[in-house]
């Protein structure tokens, strides 16, 4: 071990030569230890923990300054060896716990965790020890999402790359106005979403607890931002041949190429009669189940955020107004719409 003098210069070295401010932090903390001061003191002075800086002080006299390098524990050793962690953060990443002996469990939680670790390897943890064992292996406590199941990847793929790509080579040779087509129903009720408020004062909504809401069809034109849209009271194929109807008006000429899921209204016989009597309006349907390739998705998460998240609405016709007052400020900012909305494909 070298002498006090020796460990001081070393120290006062590395302080010099490091640009890391936690090393630098440790480096200190051993330093004042070794000029006489106590860990109260210390603690103090690089204003941390007197447990944090007893860590320091341990791990430097366990093994020499090396030990104070970032990553580096001379802690207490696993419970579980290395061929148990791995077993265990295979069996959570891939089986439930009724696939592994735990009756009518279909969710891990913290406690099933600790009933397998227990019953597997006889090694008992408590909640907070599982929780820091979890975070180590690569887990994190996260709510789950749903996907859709019946989504096929290649037709996806095949959109992205192909379809997509050989329709804007089109443009102004064989289309002349690409559109992005969808329906969305903009309730004025169930809309809470988190927010900022002063500490004990959560905004409360008021409600009436009605079930209305604005039913919207809309499309996106893909080359110059403009959005265009009807609202109504219902979702069918006279609704949506009305829809068609306006897109044509406001399109009086040129060859439109539509794209839009594969709902049933789309599909409808009216609509493919309708289709056959314009033969400038073509749709294009999207992969099913695909609704992250349809960019009128992104407008109706930005309408929902502006104009109704945490908003109440005592009179119906208001969520009408502000959806108007939406849409004439997006169209008059066309670029805004391009940027957030159509470099997505």
């Amino acid at each position: 071990m070298k002498t006090k003098s020796n460990q001081v210069k070393t120290l006062e070295t590395a302080l010099r030569e490091t640009s890391d401010k936690r090393m630098y932090e440790r480096y200190l903390a051993v330093l004042h230890h070794l000029e006489g001061h106590t860990n109260r003191e210390i603690a103090k002075m690089i204003k941390r923990t007197e447990k944090t800086v007893s860590g320091y002080i341990r791990s430097y006299h366990e093994g020499g300054i090396d030990a104070l390098a970032l990553g580096h524990s001379h802690g207490k050793p696993h419970r579980l060896s290395d061929e148990q962690e791995q077993i265990l953060a295979e069996t959570i990443a891939t089986k439930r716990p009724v696939d592994v002996g735990i009756e009518a469990k279909y969710t891990w939680t913290l406690k099933l965790t600790m009933l397998f670790v227990e019953r597997e390897f006889q090694k008992m943890f408590t909640e907070r020890g599982m929780s820091k064992l979890l975070h180590r292996l690569g887990f994190s406590y996260t709510k789950a999402t749903y996907t859709l199941e019946s989504a096929d990847p290649d037709e996806q793929e095949t959109f992205r790359n192909k379809t997509f790509p050989a329709l804007k080579k089109l443009i102004d040779n064989q289309i002349d106005h690409l559109l992005f087509e969808d329906e969305s129903m903009i309730r004025a009720y169930q809309s809470l979403q988190y927010n900022w408020f002063p500490k004990g004062h959560q905004r409360k909504i008021p409600t009436y607890g009605r079930h209305q809401g604005a039913k919207i069809f809309g499309v996106l034109n893909y080359e110059t931002g403009e959005i265009l849209y009807r609202d109504g009271e219902r979702y069918d194929a006279p609704a949506f041949i009305q829809f068609l109807d306006t897109v044509l008006q406001a399109y009086p000429t040129g060859k439109i190429v539509m794209i839009l899921d594969n709902g049933k209204i789309h599909h409808a016989k009216q609509v493919q009669v309708y289709l056959q009597q314009h033969s400038r309006l073509d749709f294009v349907f999207l992969p099913k189940y695909s609704p992250e390739l349809n960019l009128v998705e992104g407008l109706w998460k930005w309408l929902k955020s502006d104009v109704v998240h945490n908003v109440f609405y005592k009179k119906f016709y208001h969520i009408r107004l502000n959806i108007a007052a939406f849409m004439r400020r997006v169209n008059i900012h066309r670029m805004e719409t391009i940027d957030r909305l159509c470099i997505r494909l």
